[in-house]
């Protein structure tokens, strides 16, 4: 790892880590979560071996953006944590994870970090000697895990093509018996991947565009449907059926539950110099995202997200003004997604019934304006910057359907009168505006920051950051059962009793993040670090308050309303390293978060617990092993809905020998194992943490071939 941005030559007040190489390769899992989980400041919210979300400084989407080489990349992943984040770690060539108070060029949702994925879909180049390549194969024991990788850039001229493919299948994971079975249930995935891209070149920069596809099915550990038929009267959850509330699924909880998804994007990319008059360099960032997944148990689709985003993305660096280099940039956002708060789509529409039917669309716009300034005075690097936003979401009512018998035709006609139809839709259609209305925030988020770059590779870099950010759509609408988190949840904006008991608007609700971030820093010479130190003062932190636990049912179900309160994050992460030799070092890391609830008498909840560590690192020509040692401490400060998680060991190793068969090709073999000591963990920061322990051991054997 390193502590350079790919994006940039220049080192940032942010605290940056890179994962590429030969470490990417060897941590590479199908999420994205495992694949960064036990990096310093980093944990991982699972749920089963299908999705994995990466958790920074104690918080995870929505609260940190993930980026495909500079660009947002638009799933549902914030929506709930079941949901994959469509990316395949097998296809990319680095990670980049900022961890800084405020990426502000990306608005408020990185106000806890910013993960910028990097790929080769769109060249950048034309490849030397005009084709260049790798394959990979893998088997992992502990879920029968086979994968098949391969990926080609061809050069013509000032054109380069780029086609790649990954494909991974593997069963229900190992986990200690102690857990009660050798095997998590449900815990299965199976992808397949693939993009196509091609650019043109030359030597001031390049424009490019690719299509990528991503398939995926994953089983759900620890999803029950039995509180599908939960519903509220007034303050009170009821999990019985009774009246108009009826079970939407009548059968049996002994199903598998799975994700089924597609995702197709469109990228356009361009990078160029002196383009412009007055400025250096432009950046293009454009895309076109088409999302769906369906939620299926046993026999029955019972939800469907979509999620349909246009998005663009213009950057101008200017020539230097008064010393100031700096980059202007605006982005537009236009979205269409759907999906919370329906679990019934596998029911067919009663007869004598009327109502709107099907899944309502949520209309996104968002329009940022940002601007980043820097200039060195010495041995200080400054910057500084600010984004404003712009965002609508208008929520569109589904189709209103009848299915009256020509009796209660007669009847709603002396009722109603002739126009009966009209009427009920018009009253259902302002019944559903109430609930859900329009919602309108404009974020602003600004930074400052200075890098004293003291001698012999010591660095001090401080930021400070006012950070808004407007809540996601979950937060402002659900009302209803969220099948995955066994709870029923209620947004700010969905009829909120407690913000309306305080006189609030939906609107007035707005996370406010001021924070401190201290960076010191050692590059070069046998000892190097990078450690952190933030702290985080936010006033109107929304989360979800725990109104009752019902467990009519067997299964306990949360009735949750999302509110705001005063709340405070510190902490620190980090890691030190020694160089022996030139050929082994030893590096010791650790993190730790604090956070207070201040205006309730609770505590936050899935908080990750302390971690310390160390690696030990040997190479020896071809040959090169390592071997790493955790300790994820346990977790007493819990929220009024969550129990105590216990602490464990983790003892990781992989061993690998490359034969170099010239100046451009070679091939390696590893050996990776993960969890060898075969300790029943669980995860804390996790929605599903007693249902879905962490894998136990597991070995995966490699080959990869480069040229």
């Amino acid at each position: 790892m390193t502590g350079q941005s790919l994006e940039t030559e220049e080192i940032s007040a942010l605290p940056v880590q890179v994962l590429a190489g030969d470490e990417l390769a060897h941590r590479r899992q199908s999420g994205l979560g495992e694949t960064l989980a036990g990096l310093p400041g980093v944990h991982l919210d699972n749920f089963g071996g299908g999705a994995s979300r990466p958790v920074i400084r104690g918080q995870t989407v929505p609260r940190i953006e993930v980026l495909t080489d500079g660009a947002n990349l638009f799933d549902v992943s914030s929506v709930s944590p079941d949901h994959a984040i469509t990316t395949d770690p097998l296809l990319l060539d680095a990670i980049e994870i900022q961890r800084g108070p405020a990426a502000v060029r990306y608005g408020g949702s990185a106000v806890n970090g910013a993960i910028n994925l990097i790929d080769s879909k769109v060249p950048k180049a034309v490849p030397q000697g005009g084709l260049t390549g790798a394959t990979e194969v893998r088997y992992g024991t502990g879920d029968e895990e086979k994968t098949l990788v391969g990926r080609v850039t061809a050069g013509i001229g000032q054109f380069a093509i780029h086609a790649e493919g990954a494909r991974r299948a593997a069963e229900d994971y190992d986990v200690p018996d102690s857990f009660g079975s050798d095997k998590l249930r449900d815990s299965f995935t199976e992808s397949t991947s693939y993009a196509v891209g091609a650019s043109w070149i030359t030597a001031k920069g390049y424009i490019g565009a690719a299509y990528t596809r991503m398939e995926s099915e994953y089983g759900l550990p620890g999803h029950s449907h039995l509180n599908g038929v939960c519903h509220t009267h007034g303050l009170d959850l009821h999990c019985e059926a009774h009246g108009g509330f009826e079970d939407p699924f009548g059968s049996p909880d002994s199903h598998t539950a799975y994700i089924k998804l597609a995702s197709d994007r469109f990228d356009v990319r361009a990078d160029y110099d002196d383009l412009l008059p007055g400025f250096s360099h432009v950046r293009l960032r454009g895309s076109y995202t088409d999302y769906a997944h369906d939620e299926i148990d046993g026999p029955s689709l019972f939800t469907r997200y979509t999620n349909e985003l246009w998005d663009g993305r213009l950057e101008l660096t200017h020539e230097p003004i008064f010393g100031f280099t700096g980059t202007l940039g605006v982005q537009y956002t236009d979205g269409t997604f759907t999906g919370i708060n329906i679990n019934d789509l596998h029911r067919p529409f009663p007869e004598n019934g009327y109502g709107l039917v099907g899944a309502p669309d949520y209309l996104t716009e968002n329009v940022g304006i940002f601007l980043s300034e820097r200039r060195s005075f010495g041995p200080v690097d400054f910057e500084i910057a600010a984004r404003q936003d712009w965002r609508t979401i208008d929520i569109s009512p589904p189709a209103f359907r009848e299915t009256l018998s020509p009796l209660y035709q007669e009847l709603f006609t002396e009722w109603y009168g002739p126009n009966w139809r009209e009427v009920l839709e018009t009253e259902a259609i302002e019944s559903f505006i109430t609930r859900n209305p329009t919602t309108k925030h404009k974020p602003f988020s600004a930074s400052i920051g200075a890098t004293w770059n003291v001698a012999n590779g010591y660095a001090v870099a401080l930021s400070l950051a006012h950070t808004e950010r407007a809540p996601s759509v979950r937060e402002l609408y659900a009302r209803g059962n969220n099948l995955a988190t066994n709870s029923y949840e209620l947004g700010l904006a969905a009829s909120n009793p407690i913000l309306e008991d305080e006189g609030l608007d939906p609107e007035d609700v707005l996370e406010a993040v001021d924070s401190v971030n201290l960076t010191l820093r050692k590059v070069g010479g046998p000892l190097e670090f990078e450690v952190g130190l933030f702290y985080q003062d936010i006033e109107d932190y929304v989360f979800a308050r725990l109104i009752e636990i019902e467990a009519e049912s067997g299964v306990p179900h949360n009735f949750l309303i999302y509110t705001a309160a005063d709340a405070r994050f510190a902490g620190v992460d980090g890691q030190v390293s020694y160089q022996f030799t030139p050929a082994s070092r030893v590096t010791v890391f650790g993190d730790y978060v604090d956070t207070k609830l201040k205006s309730e008498d609770d505590n936050l909840p899935r908080i990750p617990p302390a971690r310390l560590g160390a690696r030990y690192e040997h190479s020896a020509g071809p040959l090169s092993a390592d071997v790493e040692y955790y300790r994820t401490f346990a977790q007493d400060e819990v929220a009024s809905y969550e129990t105590r998680t216990g602490g464990y060991d983790m003892v990781n190793a992989t061993l690998s020998y490359r034969f170099d068969i010239d100046d451009a090709k070679s091939v390696e073999f590893y050996v990776r194992g993960t969890n060898l000591t075969n300790e029943l963990a669980f995860v804390h920061t996790s929605f599903v943490k007693d249902q879905s322990p962490l894998r136990g051991r597991n070995v995966v054997i490699g080959m990869r071939h480069s040229f």
